[in-house]
């Protein structure tokens, strides 16, 4: 997928309201998860012992962390759309975060988001609200539904 690219902040505030184009289908592998295991030091046998999760798990395989889809969210909305004239951006936050259904390793995810409010920012910035609800493939329920903050600056 290609980004939906705008010039400026001008251009860009026109998506107030408006739904990104869905992001692309990610792969959720084993390394994936040891990698943000030992990067959060969240070493739970649900997320690292396949042979232990295949027996006494209810999901019957390892599960990627929950935040490790929040942890997601930044690279997928760089995906969804750039404005040219950004120089800078930053997370600004989270204001609310839910993990609806656990992710199995080698489930696929994407992201669908919509921006619900844009703000100015002191330095040529705007704060903005994404709506963000990361879908497994093949799954009714989303691994993680957030309102997630962006601070851009021109």
């Amino acid at each position: 997928m290609k980004p939906i690219a705008f010039n400026d902040f001008d251009d860009f505030k026109a998506m107030l309201a408006k739904d990104l184009p869905a992001g692309n289908w990610y792969p959720i592998r084993q390394q994936m998860i040891n990698d943000f295991a030992n990067a959060t030091l969240d070493k739970q046998w649900i997320h690292l012992d396949e042979k232990r999760a295949a027996k006494e798990s209810p999901f019957k395989s390892t599960v990627a962390h929950g935040f490790m889809s929040v942890a997601m969210i930044s690279k997928l909305l760089e995906e969804a759309f750039t404005i040219k004239s950004v120089k800078m951006g930053l997370n600004y936050g989270l204001n609310k975060v839910r993990f609806p259904n656990p992710v199995p390793v080698n489930s696929e995810l994407r992201m669908l988001a919509k921006i619900t409010a844009i703000e100015e920012l002191a330095n040529n910035g705007i704060k903005v609200t994404f709506f963000c609800t990361i879908e497994i493939k093949g799954q009714e329920k989303p691994a993680c539904v957030a309102e997630f903050l962006a601070a851009l600056y021109e």
